[in-house]
């Protein structure tokens, strides 16, 4: 089994910053070939946030946070960031992590076969 455990969430300003970790472990055998963040607002479903490519360091981001948020990867921890900058109330949601060991596009959650409890993300104005 792999466990994903993420962290950094919190309570910030709007224009704040945060910083998210998930951290992989478990199963030695697992190699994601993905790693992404989603959120989920109260009433709302959740949506892709920025995903990253391991080999390679290839990343996407949601519209919506592009210029804003950046994900990256330290493949010997096991390890993915997401830096959130300029952060705005609309912001605020519950923040997963994923992991998709198959070769995805990684923008959709059916495509990972990981996740991590979630860390909340509270954006004040």
């Amino acid at each position: 089994q792999v466990q994903l455990v993420e962290s950094g969430g919190g309570l910030v300003q709007a224009g704040g910053s945060l910083r998210l970790s998930c951290a992989a472990s478990g199963r030695t055998s697992f190699s994601a070939y993905v790693m992404g963040w989603f959120r989920q607002a109260p009433g709302k479903e959740r949506e892709f946030v920025a995903r990253i490519i391991r080999r390679g360091g290839i990343t996407s981001y949601t519209d919506s946070v592009k210029g804003r948020f950046t994900i990256s990867g330290d493949n010997a921890k096991s390890t993915v960031y997401l830096q959130m900058n300029s952060l705005k109330p609309e912001d605020t949601a519950v923040y997963y992590c994923a992991a998709a060991s198959s070769v995805v596009l990684g923008r959709f959650d059916q495509e990972y076969d990981y996740w991590g409890q979630g860390t909340q993300v509270t954006v004040s104005s």
